[in-house]
This record gives structure tokens, C-alpha cells and sequence, in this order.
């Protein structure tokens, strides 16, 4: 056998198994999947809130940075500010002042305190006029940067009721040659400073409020809580409190949470997905198992054998049927390639050969017969139809068989057969019998005539009471007698030999005629489909039979003959005045071997019956009402002739 490519295999027995071991769905899944979806929101809460506590911190973190930021802004400032006074004080005209220099409004006022030939600025003298803690602040300035060598600041200055206005005043103290000279002082309007240190883009998120008063507060419940941050300016106690106008989040941690929350957003969902391709899987996975289950139950109560093979001709599968079949078990079966071990000994080739037919073409709509040969030694006929396997991509992989087992029916039509050879043994037989007892009933009256006038004329020969004249009727009676019996003998081997009925256009007045020569007259011809010897025979018979019975039941016998067309029919109806049929004997006189006469052989009128019904036409006995006597009715189908109006041709025979 040729080698064929590989194919893929597809093995039953793993998809039963498969099937079968899918039983009572788990419920840990459905508590795995649950614990699961509450730890997930579990950490997005506790995410959530630590990212509120950071964010917090964060901001706190964030405004402590934004003050201490502005604080040493507002130090560099004012030390610029500082050094820019030492330079006025060294009457430089050149003083590239700085940022609080340069801003109008915020020196209000400057000069020398303490230095020779200089009187102190106007707006000294009447802040220490305005009130008494202003004197003080302002001489505590002095000392403090006479003795320290440093800047100092006074204030801030109080107004005549002796609140805070947001005047302070700076001293630099000048030395020349080791000898103090005076301090070089100078009015600062802080609201204004600090207005111009503030830069713009720190204004647009913070609102920033200078601080006279340590312990004043302006904490409002509705507003973000404020930070101060102070001005250090040495000799005072000025702040600056810095408040956020409005939250600023923590952008990266919630872009990350965002990002966090939009990955578990996608694993839920490719978990809902998958959940429901879960339940798809189930359900397929159901249907599937039912139907593997319906499967089976079909093949357990099945009697036909099932049987699946690959391309290759290795069996792939057999049912419960098929192993009982064989008598082998399923693992002596799968896997196994030709020659298989049911193959009957010593016929391989023709089974290999069948075999080979199979695997290239399968099995025509009639199947194959084949023999196969069970374990046990014994053969049984099977029938295998072959249908193609494929698999669920539509490839073909093999092929799959049923295999009925026809070893019964095989028994039975051998035993139909001898019994119906049997039967037609004893159908010869009965057929000779019958062709027998008929050649015995139609020849007895011609023969006896023949040996009659025989006879008579040998008599008379030997007496000399005879003439020529008187010889040559009698012979010529004789003559017609033998061309009688064999006419006879013809039909009843035409009959014998079973030939076909030669059915042709015939005249049946011709026929008519010819058997009552002197009682028909010439009329219009009746056409029927019928064999012309097998008609005179049967007419030759019913006339012959009214005859009988006219002459022996009456001194004046007579024979009515009449034929007339009614519809589609000819009708050939025979009466006499004899006894008649009875009427509990009409249902059996066309029977074989039933006769009312005595000796008769009962074989006339069952072989006019079959003539009659060999013609498609029928044959009935009742009692004329004429004649008084027996009526038989021949009806044959008229041939081609269209129906019309009923004629009728009458005759009466009188018997001698």
C-alpha cells in the first residue's frame, strides 16, 4: 500500500475523556475572583488617602518653600539696601542703587543722625515728637549700630495714638579713620517695599500681607491657613504672611493615580471580558458535554456498528456494536492498520483490495458487502457504508463507517431461494398435471367421435352395406376430427410451453361464425385486442358445455349465442335450456378440478377463466332468463373503437 502523507489525527477517546471529566462547576473561582476585587479596592482607598495626606504635606512643604523663598528675597533686598545708604553716606554721588533704591515711595526720608554740623531729617524729629516708644525705638537704633558697628532698624514707628503704621527707620553707622561720624539713617515705607519685592507671578497664587503686630492674627476659617515668615530686620519685629489664594495639587501623584486607576479600570474590564468568555466556554462547554452525552447514549443503543479510520487506513474508533460485531475489545482495534485481525483467513486479497477501494473512494450509496470473521473463528456477511470524516475546519482526515451485520438476512434470502426454487419445482409439477388432465378433457371427445365413426364406417365396410358416395362423409367427418385433435393438442401446448400471449386486432364475428356457422349471420365486425386460438378455444368450450347440458336436460335442446358491444366492452353471452349452475356452485365453477358433471374433469372452465383474464376481461355464470338454462357472459375490452350506441347480434344453435 502506498504511503500517504501524515494527516492530523483526531482522537475520539481524548474528547470523551475530556468531556467526561467536566463535571460540578468550582465555586473557589467566583471567591478567588471576589477576595481579589476587594483587595483591589482596598488599595485604591488607602492609595486614595494616602495621596490626600501627601498632597498635604506637600503643600505645606510647598508654602513653607514660597515664604522662606520671599524672606531671604526680602534680606537680599534690604542688605542691598543697606550697603547703598553706606555708599550715600560717603557722599559717593555714584550709588547704583538696588531694587528698593530705585522704587519710588519707598525712602520717604534720609539723612545723618549724630554727625557734626548735620541736622537729623525733619521726619525724625517728628516721629520721636508723635510718641514717647518712637524716641526710644529711634535711640535704641542708634546705640545699638554706634556700638555694634551694623545696621539696625527702628520701628515700626507709631502714630499719635500710638498704633503701628508701616514706617521703619534704618541706620548705617559711619566711621572714618576709627572715629565714629554719625549713623546715616533713612525713613522705609514697608507696604510699599514690600509691594515692589513681591514679584507678580508670586501675587497671582499668594497673598502677601506685612505683619506689624507679632500677636495680631487675621485667620479666617473659610481661607487656607497663612505662613509668616519674618523680615529680620534687626531691631524689629516685622513679618510677612504668605497665603496660597488657592490649592495647588500635587499634579504628579494624582497623574499617577490617574494612570493607576485607568490600568485597574482596564483590568476590570479585561476581567468582565474574561468572565464572560468565561461563561461563553461554559455554556459551549455544556452543549458540548450534552451532546457527547446524547452521542454516546446513541452509540450504546445502536446494533450498527460504527467504526472510524484515517486517510492512512489506521483505526481511530469503534463502538460498543462494532467490538460485540468482531469480538475484539476497542484497545485491540485502535491503532491497528490492514491487514485488520477480523479479515477472514485466506480471502486477504479480495478484502485488501475492498479495503484499498475505501480508504481512495469511500463506498457508493449501495455500500460494499464484504465478509468478516469473528474471533471465535466463525464468518458473518456485513454490509459498510463509508461516509468522509472531517474535521471542524472542513479538512479530511478519514473516513467513517457504519457496518451492519447481514449474516440473517444473507440465511434468509438463501433459504427464500430454495424455497422459492422449491416452489416453482412444484408449480412444473402442478403445470403438468394440469396440461395433463387438460390434453385428457379436450381430446376425449374427438377421440371418442373418431373411434365412433371409425367404427361405424369399418361396420359397414366389412358388411358391404356401404358406397364410395356414402364413405366419402364419413371420411371427410373423420378428417376434421383429427384436424379437431390437433388443433387441440396445439393450443394445449401453446399453453404449456407458457408462451406470451399473442395479442393482435381481431374480429370476433369471424371467430363467431367459424364455431356456430349456421346461428350467426353475417353482421358488423367487434374488434377487441385478442389471440384468435386462445378465443376459439374458449368458445369452442362454453359452446360445447350448453350443448351437453341442453341434450341431456331437455328433448328440444337449444344454445342462444349472442354478442353485442356495451360501452368499452364485447360481450359474448352463452345460454341453453339445461339445469343450470346452482347458485351456491357459481362461486366455484371456474375453479380447477371442480365439475358439476358426472366424470367431468373440472379443467374446461378454469381454462376458460384464465383465457378470459389473460384478455384483461372477465367471465360470469348466472341463469338466463330466456332459456331458463345456464348463461355465461364473456366480457373482453373493445380495441380502439370509440364508444357509441350498444348493438347486439343474437343467434340460437340448435343442437342436434
Amino acid at each position: 500500500m502506498p504511503e500517504r502523507p501524515s494527516v492530523p489525527v483526531f482522537d475520539f477517546v481524548s474528547a470523551r475523556e475530556s468531556a467526561a471529566g467536566t463535571g460540578v462547576r468550582s465555586f473557589w473561582p467566583g471567591i478567588w475572583l471576589l477576595g481579589f476585587l476587594a483587595l483591589v479596592v482596598g488599595s485604591v482607598i488607602a492609595l486614595v488617602l494616602y495621596l490626600q495626606h501627601f498632597e498635604a504635606e506637600e503643600d505645606t512643604r510647598r508654602q513653607a518653600a514660597d515664604a522662606q523663598w520671599l524672606e531671604q528675597s526680602v534680606q537680599f533686598h534690604f542688605r542691598r539696601l543697606e550697603e547703598d545708604l553706606r555708599v550715600a553716606a560717603r557722599q559717593s554721588a555714584d550709588v547704583q542703587g538696588g531694587l528698593l533704591w530705585r522704587e519710588p515711595g519707598v525712602l520717604l526720608a534720609q539723612g545723618w543722625v549724630g554727625a557734626p554740623l548735620s541736622a537729623p531729617p525733619a521726619l525724625w524729629q517728628m516721629d520721636e515728637n508723635r510718641h514717647p516708644l518712637n524716641t526710644q525705638s529711634l535711640a535704641t537704633m542708634h546705640d545699638t549700630a554706634r556700638g555694634l558697628r551694623r545696621s539696625a532698624y527702628a520701628g515700626p514707628m507709631r502714630d499719635a495714638d500710638g498704633k503701628l503704621t508701616p514706617l521703619v527707620w534704618l541706620a548705617v553707622p559711619y566711621f572714618e579713620r576709627g572715629y565714629f561720624v554719625g549713623n546715616y539713617v533713612a525713613a522705609l515705607a514697608l507696604d510699599v517695599a514690600v509691594r515692589s519685592l513681591v514679584p507678580e507671578w508670586f501675587t497671582r497664587s499668594h497673598e502677601v500681607r506685612l505683619v506689624l503686630d507679632e500677636g495680631s492674627t487675621t485667620f479666617d476659617p473659610d481661607r487656607r491657613k497663612p505662613f509668616r515668615a519674618a523680615m529680620n530686620l534687626a531691631g524689629t519685629d516685622v513679618y510677612l504672611e504668605v497665603t496660597p489664594i488657592r490649592e495647588q495639587a500635587a499634579t504628579v501623584p494624582r497623574m499617577f493615580l490617574l494612570v493607576a486607576m485607568v490600568f485597574l479600570g482596564g483590568m476590570l474590564v479585561s476581567l468582565w471580558a474574561l468572565r464572560r468568555d468565561i461563561q461563553k466556554r461554559q455554556q459551549v462547554q455544556a452543549r458540548l458535554e450534552a451532546e457527547v452525552a446524547l452521542r454516546t447514549a446513541m452509540e450504546n443503543s445502536v446494533t450498527i456498528g460504527l467504526r472510524a479510520w484515517d486517510l492512512a487506513g489506521r483505526v481511530l474508533y469503534v463502538n460498543e456494536a462494532f467490538c460485540s460485531m468482531v469480538g475484539y475489545p476497542a484497545e485491540r482495534l485502535i491503532g491497528v492498520s490492514a491487514p485488520m485481525p477480523y479479515w477472514p483467513q485466506g480471502n486477504d486479497s479480495h478484502i485488501e483490495q475492498v479495503h484499498r477501494d475505501v480508504l481512495a473512494h469511500g463506498t457508493s450509496m449501495d455500500g460494499v458487502e464484504v465478509q468478516f470473521q469473528h474471533r471465535d473463528g466463525h464468518l458473518l456477511d456485513v454490509l459498510i457504508h463509508e461516509a468522509p470524516l472531517h474535521t471542524a475546519a472542513g479538512e479530511h482526515i478519514g473516513w467513517m463507517s457504519s457496518v451492519l451485520d447481514i449474516s440473517e438476512r444473507k440465511r434468509a434470502q438463501a433459504v427464500a431461494a430454495q424455497q422459492q426454487e422449491r416452489l416453482e419445482a412444484t408449480g412444473r409439477l402442478v403445470a403438468v398435471g394440469e396440461v395433463a388432465s387438460t390434453l385428457a378433457h379436450e381430446l376425449n371427445q374427438p377421440l371418442g367421435a373418431l373411434s365412433s365413426f371409425a367404427t361405424g364406417l369399418l361396420n359397414k365396410l366389412n358388411a358391404g352395406r356401404i358406397s364410395i358416395e356414402e364413405t366419402a362423409p364419413v371420411v371427410q367427418r373423420i378428417a376434421g376430427l383429427a384436424e379437431r385433435a390437433g388443433r387441440i393438442i396445439q393450443r394445449v401446448n401453446a399453453i404449456a410451453r407458457r408462451r406470451e400471449i399473442s395479442l393482435q386486432r381481431l374480429d370476433l364475428m369471424p371467430v363467431v361464425q367459424r364455431m356456430a356457422p349456421h346461428a350467426v349471420p353475417d353482421a358488423e365486425p367487434v374488434w377487441v385486442n385478442a389471440d384468435e386460438l386462445l378465443i376459439e378455444h374458449l368458445l369452442n368450450n362454453l359452446l360445447t358445455n350448453a350443448q351437453e347440458a341442453a341434450q341431456a336436460h331437455s328433448g328440444t335442446p337449444q344454445v342462444h349465442l349472442g354478442v353485442r358491444m356495451e360501452q368499452a366492452w364485447a360481450q359474448i353471452s352463452i345460454s341453453d335450456n339445461g339445469p343450470g349452475v346452482p347458485d351456491e356452485t357459481q362461486s366455484h365453477i371456474f375453479d380447477a378440478f371442480f365439475s358439476s358433471k358426472e366424470g367431468g374433469m373440472g379443467m374446461g372452465l378454469a381454462i376458460c377463466r384464465s383465457i378470459v383474464e389473460a384478455h384483461h376481461g372477465r367471465i360470469q355464470v348466472d341463469r338466463s332468463p330466456e332459456l331458463g338454462g345456464a348463461r355465461f357472459t364473456v366480457s373482453l375490452p373493445l380495441a380502439g373503437i370509440a364508444l357509441g350506441e350498444p348493438s347486439t347480434l343474437d343467434g340460437t344453435i340448435d343442437t342436434p
